[in-house]
């Protein structure tokens, strides 16, 4: 059938396509249960100009393609996993965007974010316009009284819906092709980057899909055999990428959330409401923090290969690294293939890759390792026996409960040497880890002129008070930081 053949051609496009958007997490699906995302529509003749007076986004204009990771020399050092290159036998076709979908931001008369949301724009069969609103459910309700509140004071002719009921949200993972969505839905790669999977809307309308429960049947029956389900993948993939989203987001400027990063906000659109803030900060102001993937470990824990690299670079600067040995380390920097970054820059994968030697989970064994695989392996784990591995084990399951228990939205990151408040942590950790995503001072992680990061730094989070160390790390999909005012570097 039509739809066996779609869902086909999505599973064979697994891998980092052209364009350098990183190594891809594992095929799987999920639909969203509506605590998590609902769907509100807002449509009419007057629908596009009444939400473009609401939306960061400028809805008259194509939305830009995600940021796309620069293909690096091939003798740079890179942190490990930070990028793939595609490998034989997969699928480098361009990544298509769907320039009906994109990300925007909701907000108030401040310029504080009310939430941020997906945006798709659709024709209905009666006419006019439509714009279904892909939005977290933990903002929901505050969005659709924020939209009939200024439907009532600004434009007549535009109906407003909740239409979670009616629709489902699912995502797909370990697929860059998002063609030929088979009837009753709607599909496209995520807007924000595609390493969050692809987007997925089922838009009801028939008896075997009438309930959320049914949409859910029958998507998973059709996507079962090439993508199983993986339900809760979604929340640990966007966290290890760095995105915030909904409440994490709530009260907070657009800029230092990231969204202009993500391409939810437009610079050269008219007005709307909660501009003044927002053009303000990028065009006379210093953003001093942003959120920010924090890795966190024990100070017992032997700091990863990339963070080393990192602290040699923020320490000695890059005008001082060599492509030799560096100080007997082991490490070399070719800064012929592009200026490193002062921090780590890696997938999502990758940082799970990461976690997961550190935890003892995903060490080869010996027998069938190669050589290099056994370097690798010995770059995160000095176990070199079964016993020492379980004993990782443990520890590390002590240690993420633990972080668990204290790294709760709100806590303060407070660095041990001075007693300031370096950060706090907006989202829980990613479910089986110790990854939060965290609001940090661009100052204390190398990223703003000021302090520096070290990887001896000693931190206590929340009420806790073990010592641990923070391990902060960059999204693919960030560009350049200026570091005068932590805003995008401007190309020469």
């Amino acid at each position: 059938t039509e739809t066996r053949k779609a869902i086909k051609m999505a599973s064979s496009s697994v891998a980092a396509g052209i364009g350098r958007y990183g190594k891809l997490w594992g095929r799987g699906h999920e639909t969203f249960p509506k605590n998590l995302r609902r769907i509100l529509s807002v449509k009419g003749t007057g629908a596009t100009k009444y939400l473009q007076g609401l939306v960061t986004s400028d809805l008259l204009s194509d939305p830009e393609s995600p940021q796309k990771e620069a293909i690096p020399s091939s003798s740079s050092t890179s942190s490990p996993s930070s990028t793939s290159s595609p490998s034989e036998g997969e699928d480098v076709s361009t990544v298509k965007f769907n320039k009906h979908v994109r990300s925007t931001c909701f907000l108030d008369q401040r310029g504080r974010i009310l939430t941020d949301a997906i945006l798709w724009q659709v024709t209905p069969e009666e006419g006019g316009d439509e714009y279904l609103l892909d939005v977290p459910g933990d903002c929901a309700d505050s969005l659709l009284e924020h939209l009939k509140k200024f439907k009532l004071r600004r434009t007549k002719g535009v109906e407003i819906e909740d239409k979670s009921d009616d629709m489902s949200i699912h995502c797909v993972y370990g697929t860059l092709n998002a063609d030929g969505s088979p009837p009753g839905y709607l599909a496209a790669m995520d807007p924000r980057h595609p390493s969050l999977g692809m987007r997925v809307l089922s838009l009801g309308g028939t008896s075997t899909s009438s309930t959320h429960e049914q949409r859910n049947e029958t998507f998973s029956q059709l996507m079962s055999k090439f993508f199983p389900a993986s339900d809760g993948t979604y929340n640990v993939i966007r966290k290890l990428a760095g995105v915030a989203e909904g409440q994490e987001i709530n009260s907070k400027t657009a800029l230092e959330c990231n969204q202009e990063l993500l391409n939810a906000v437009s610079f050269h659109k008219g007005c709307y409401l909660g501009q003044e803030l927002t053009a303000r900060t990028q065009f006379t102001g210093v953003i001093r923090k942003r959120i920010m993937p924090v890795m966190l470990v024990d100070t017992k824990t032997e700091v990863p290969r990339p963070w080393v690299l990192a602290n040699m670079i923020q320490d000695l600067g890059v005008e001082n690294l060599q492509t030799d040995d560096l100080f007997g380390t082991g490490i070399g920097v070719d800064i012929e293939g592009g200026v490193p970054p002062p921090l780590p820059k890696m997938s999502a994968p990758g940082a799970g890759g990461i976690v997961a030697m550190l935890q003892g989970t995903m060490l080869p064994q010996s027998k069938e390792n190669t050589d290099d695989e056994k370097d690798e392996s010995k770059q995160f784990l000095s176990a070199d026996n079964e016993e020492e591995i379980k004993k990782i084990q443990i520890e590390s399951d002590q240690l993420v409960e633990e972080v668990s228990n204290y790294a709760i939205p709100g806590a303060n990151i407070v660095d041990k040497k001075d007693g300031k408040t370096i950060g706090k942590v907006i989202s829980a950790p990613a479910s089986g880890t110790t990854i939060v995503l965290a609001q940090m001072r661009l100052d204390r992680v190398g990223l703003l002129k000021g302090d520096k990061w070290n990887k001896t730094n000693r931190v206590w989070v929340g009420d806790g008070t073990k010592d641990l160390r923070f391990l902060p790390f960059i999204p693919l999909w960030w560009p350049e930081i200026d570091t005068a005012n932590g805003k995008r570097k401007k190309e020469d």
